[in-house]
């Protein structure tokens, strides 16, 4: 699954940076269920049927409905930079079926010390 572009992008209210992103394919259950090794993914039937919310606390969230073509992620403005390429590498690394999490694991755990150390100096 590629983005092949951001469609929509905006400064939200609560600070984050909101990128709607237009894919190559639809967006599945499954693929939400791949980004559960990266966050707490929940389901929100109340939403719409098939809408799915991926948090990564101090990274981003994403959100989308099973079938759409089209995907929101908020980052946090202030690691945006260091966390936005990850987005691409979970959507690009996503094979319905085999996908090698070793890398990914590996990747989000480097990042993950760099936006600790931005966020908290630590």
């Amino acid at each position: 699954m590629r983005i092949l572009r951001s469609v929509r992008h905006k400064v939200c209210a609560d600070g984050s940076f909101m990128k709607e992103f237009l894919l190559d394919t639809p967006l599945t259950k499954e693929f939400f269920a791949y980004l559960g090794h990266f966050g707490t993914v929940e389901a929100l039937p109340n939403v719409g049927e098939g809408f799915f919310k991926l948090e990564k606390p101090d990274w981003f969230s994403i959100k989308g409905c099973a079938g759409d073509t089209t995907v929101e992620v908020r980052f946090k403005k202030e690691v945006m930079d260091l966390t936005v390429d990850f987005v691409y590498f979970l959507f690009v690394s996503y094979q319905e079926g085999t996908v090698d999490l070793s890398v990914l694991i590996q990747r989000e755990q480097a990042i993950g010390e760099r936006v600790r150390k931005h966020l908290h100096g630590a």
